[in-house]
């Protein structure tokens, strides 16, 4: 969490959100200033309340923010007890091969065209949509 916190990502956040904190205090400051002046009314009393609820609000985003990212950590590191495994050499990358003829099956497995068709659902909606991305693909292969 201490790293999490420390990261110059996260330095750039809590400066941002401190800022917009500051901020929100001055601003709900002036409005209360401005609505006891001989030129200050309702709505500015309204506004005195307001911006405090606004830094509230920019520190509980924060708050979130911050926890959401470093539970996201946890989850990502491996538990203690799990042994990490040792690293080992990179696979060699095969040589790349000239290009096959289209009748040819692919040394790959086969094409998306030639893979069997997708189970028959229930849903008649989606086979009637499975239908017309069949009939659209059988007119651009004829191209």
């Amino acid at each position: 969490m201490r790293r999490l916190i420390l990261s110059p990502r996260w330095i750039v956040w809590h400066v941002v959100t401190l800022g917009a904190m500051v901020t929100c205090g001055f601003l709900a400051a002036w409005q209360w200033q401005r609505a006891g002046s001989a030129m200050g009314s309702a709505l500015n009393v309204g506004y005195g309340l307001q911006w405090p609820l606004f830094a509230v609000f920019f520190g509980v985003m924060w708050w979130r923010m911050l926890r959401m990212e470093a539970a996201k950590l946890e989850e990502a590191a491996p538990a203690p007890d799990e042994a990490v495994p040792a690293v080992e050499a990179a696979p060699s990358v095969p040589e790349p091969r000239a290009a096959t003829p289209p009748d040819a099956p692919s040394p790959f497995g086969p094409r998306p065209r030639d893979a069997a068709p997708p189970p028959v659902d229930d849903d008649p909606e989606l086979v009637a949509y499975n239908q017309m991305l069949a009939e659209l693909a059988a007119r651009n292969s004829d191209r």
